[in-house]
């Protein structure tokens, strides 16, 4: 596939760390749909199919399948998504669009065939009942077909059904977020500029953004940012939430708290392990091994505001892991995990900012146990 023509300081970013840029979910389904459509009108399909991204972009797919009914009614075009070096879960998933002539009048219609979700909750931004292709999308879609008509002298109108298919998509959304946020049978086709930029992670991101909406549309008014699973299971005893109360933020704190002081509820719960914690008790909002560290001589300036001697906070910010930081603290009674979730859950107040967020902070160990914590307390 080619390259992202243009993109600007992005794409200089990405040569210089040597990474290589993918396509969206949308991205392909819109040069599936286009190279079908391009087959109904004309009667050949356009491999590889280039289509224009809302950024500029012009890249080309490749075309892994291909079909035209009998009666010129129908065509189905294929491409392998190239997510590039984003640890996507789609990456070499094959994504279909069938395009069907529609009477006139009809304008375009979405349909979820295999592997594409189907929305059933509210707060997402499709409504209950309609495919899991995101506006986006759709929009880029019905552009493109516009332009195929065009071209082709059909005239600006666009009366065609798109049902976009991922193959196993039913079974690869199983590790996404998808069932939680209340997406079922299959994929989400997604993407707002086309471009996957490698280790954005804006996928996950998004997701986040969505299991918030999702969770304020059901009226829920406690949520919980958990690092993994071991936290859910911990908040979800502590308080009983329901699952769509659980957002799986993983390492990315920054965007649970960015977005809930956007879109406020009562009280937020963050929970994950002393070590990632930590990281954000220290201010960084991305929780990541590759992007941020341990700040041990933090960890023994806490532990000496807890009581510890000053022995102790040499011993702590000497500490190979924050794992043996922790254990040098409870070996003396010093409540480092009380000190941590305490300073974290004042950096998270700091992003939350005039929200009036309630939050309290959870640290647990590696088998769930709870080290520290801080009671709930409002952002001004």
């Amino acid at each position: 596939m080619a390259e992202p023509a243009g993109g600007g300081g992005r794409n200089a970013q990405l040569k210089h760390t040597g990474l290589r840029p993918g396509w969206t979910t949308g991205a392909c389904a819109t040069a599936a749909a286009t190279a079908a459509y391009t087959a109904l009108l004309s009667g050949h399909f356009p491999d590889p199919v280039t289509i224009t991204l809302p950024r500029g972009q012009r890249p080309a797919f490749a075309l892994a399948v291909e079909g035209l009914s009998d009666d010129t009614t129908t065509a189905m075009a294929g491409v392998v998504k190239d997510a590039g070096d984003d640890p996507d879960v789609t990456h070499g998933a094959l994504v279909r669009a069938s395009v069907r002539r529609l009477p006139p009048g009809a304008g375009v219609v979405f349909r979820a065939g295999p592997g594409v979700g189907t929305v059933t909750r509210p707060g997402l931004p499709l409504d209950v009942g309609e495919p899991a292709i995101n506006p986006v999308p759709r929009r880029m879609m019905t552009e493109h077909l516009a332009r195929v008509a065009a071209a082709h002298g059909a005239g600006p109108a666009v009366d065609a059904e798109i049902t976009v298919s991922i193959d196993d998509g039913e079974e690869i959304a199983r590790s996404t977020w998808n069932p939680r946020l209340g997406i079922l049978g299959g994929l989400s086709v997604l993407g707002t500029t086309g471009v996957v930029v490698p280790y954005s992670c804006s996928a996950w991101i998004d997701s986040i953004r969505r299991g918030v909406d999702v969770a304020r549309a059901a009226g829920r008014t406690h949520l919980a940012g958990c690092t993994g699973s071991t936290s859910e299971r911990t908040v979800t005893e502590v308080y009983g939430l329901p699952e769509d109360a659980l957002l799986d933020m993983g390492d990315f704190a920054g965007a649970v708290l960015k977005y809930v002081r956007r879109h406020p509820v009562e009280r937020l719960t963050v929970c994950g392990g002393f070590a990632k914690l930590s990281k954000l008790a220290a201010g960084h909002l991305d929780l990541h091994s590759g992007r941020s560290q341990v700040d041990k001589v933090l960890l023994g300036e806490l532990a000496r505001a807890a009581g510890g001697s000053g022995d102790l906070a040499l011993r702590v910010a000497g500490a190979n892991t924050g794992l043996e930081a922790l254990r040098l603290c409870q070996a003396e009674n010093v409540p480092l995990g009380d000190a941590v979730a305490a300073r974290a859950r004042d950096e998270s107040l700091a992003v939350l900012r005039g929200s009036r967020v309630a939050v309290d902070v959870i640290c647990i160990d590696r088998a769930g146990t709870i080290v520290g914590r801080a009671d709930a307390r409002g952002a001004v």
